[in-house]
């Protein structure tokens, strides 16, 4: 009996000795995963989707057209979500908050707007277990910054003027939540401390935007000699299209505060057909033209019918603020309207990534091309929209904003992680390529002041232009870097 409990221990051990790797083997294997690390090995944008619904060769024999239809209907979504839901609740929080238009477009338009960036830093935390909220928050930065401002100013018929203060503010607080997520990652790792600080900088943010105007009335005083040319632009425009919100004391333009400087339409401009100046927001009622009333001009009629699904399904998930029936909704508006434009963009991602792959589109420039603008788009719409009515400060500010957020989108689930699920030990992150994406990040900051400086604080076509090259050059450097022809240091797809 006891020989043969003996005999099967002896089994048993060498079943176990024979299935285990060699020391030597083990060794092995655990070098070439790290060695794998250190090239800057990352995962394919398609594994952080589903499967398409075509095979490859289906795509290729003509199946990507669907793709492209796809991608072309969530683009007219996304655009309908802003111009109908989110853009009107946004003037509802302004006015009730008593927020200014910069303000307003730093905070929860950028918030709203961003709504896809947090979704994708939830995902790549606790679902992929991938690098794929930094590379997708720091790839399209650059987007945000160059791109948009180029969107804004090519695609808008109307000349904005901008505050010198909102946007050096916003800059400033971008340049610091960048420089403390590339110092937090430089280790490849990020502890609760660490996660909590971008956090505490991002409160420090909302505090400064709580006391902007104060702020902004002390910095004018104090340093009006060193805005000559900004106050004397402003005056000039002063003088042509008085901006609300702003008056002479002692010299230069100090904002003053006004709950009625959050409009984000206002003027003489019309938004759907009807005004919606804050002074006239009380007066609406329930005659506002219905979501299924068919436009006259004929074009608009052929896009209104292509886009009938999306509305009707909007109309019976999202209430409709600007309706006097639906206005103290505004909060569940807004809210509802984020999370539509986080699931629309999500579906227009997926496709643009399909089609990417389908087309032998290489993995680096497809992430710094068409994913960083695909991810962007709540951005560029919303931005392009209140830029075409005139509002400047808002558009900028939505767009250093949103970048602003999106540091707080890295934050919020690294912060959650390792305070909360998996207290044991830091994340680890992938930090290849951080000296360039520094270096990228901070020139595309200091171009984008010196660019409007230069233009004499306004947004219009000679920026957009200026913007445009701008962000064509940063692409092909960085197309160049990340295949290994500038820097030496190739990055490829694991597993190839």
């Amino acid at each position: 009996m006891r020989a043969g409990a003996a005999r099967r221990l002896l089994v048993l051990v060498l079943l176990a000795a024979w299935q285990q790797p060699p020391p030597r083997e083990a060794r092995a294997q655990r070098l070439a995963a790290d060695a794998e690390n250190r090239t800057g090995c990352v995962l394919s944008s398609s594994s952080e989707f589903p499967e398409g619904f075509f095979t490859p060769q289906e795509r290729k024999d003509g199946g990507i057209v669907i793709y492209f239809i796809i991608i072309l209907y969530m683009f007219l979504a996304v655009s309908i979500v802003c111009d109908d839901y989110f853009l009107p609740s946004l003037e509802i929080i302004s006015e009730c908050l008593g927020l200014s238009q910069d303000v307003a477009g730093a905070t929860f338009m950028a918030a709203g707007s961003s709504a896809p960036e947090l979704v994708t830093a939830f995902l790549g935390v606790f679902v992929t277990k991938g690098d794929i909220g930094i590379s997708t928050i720091l790839g399209s930065a650059i987007y945000n910054l160059l791109g948009i401002s180029a969107a804004c100013g090519l695609l808008s018929s109307v000349v904005s003027r901008l505050s010198c203060w909102p946007l050096f503010r916003d800059c400033l607080a971008y340049t610091i939540s960048v420089a403390a997520v590339l110092a937090m990652i430089s280790d490849n790792r990020v502890y609760w401390y660490e996660s909590a600080s971008l956090l505490l900088i991002y409160g420090c943010y909302i505090l400064v935007l709580c006391f902007d105007i104060k702020i902004n009335q002390y910095l004018m005083k104090k340093f009006s000699p060193c805005c000559t040319c900004f106050t004397k632009a402003m005056e000039e425009n002063a003088e042509q299209q008085p901006l609300a919100g702003w008056q002479e004391e002692s010299g230069p333009l100090i904002r003053k505060q006004s709950r009625t400087d959050s409009g984000i339409f206002q003027d003489k401009l019309d938004y759907s057909q009807l005004s919606t100046s804050l002074h006239g927001l009380d007066e609406i009622s329930e005659d506002h033209p219905s979501v299924f009333t068919m436009p006259e001009a004929d074009m608009k009629r052929i896009l209104w019918v292509l886009s009938l699904p999306i509305i009707t399904l909007l109309y019976l998930t999202i209430p409709d603020c600007r309706r006097q029936f639906w206005r103290n909704w505004f909060m569940l508006t807004f809210l509802m309207s984020a999370a539509w434009i986080s699931a629309i963009t999500y579906v227009l991602v997926w496709m643009i990534t399909i089609a990417g792959e389908t087309l032998g589109i290489p993995e680096s420039v497809m992430g710094l091309t068409l994913l960083a603008a695909g991810t962007s788009v709540p951005d560029t719409v919303a931005s392009v929209l209140v830029a075409q009515k005139g509002n400047g400060d808002m558009a900028m500010s939505n767009i250093v904003g949103s970048n602003v957020f999106d540091m707080l989108c890295l934050g919020i689930p690294w912060f959650i992680k390792t305070a909360f699920i998996n207290t044991s030990g830091p994340i680890e992150v992938n930090s290849s390529g951080l000296t360039y994406t520094a270096i990228s990040l901070i020139c595309s900051v200091v171009f984008i002041l010196l660019a409007v400086h230069l233009n004499g604080w306004k947004i219009d076509k000679k920026l957009g232009a200026i913007c445009l090259v701008l962000y064509l050059v940063f692409t092909i450097l960085s197309i160049l870097y990340e295949l290994g022809i500038i820097g030496n240091n190739p990055t490829r797809v694991c597993g190839n």
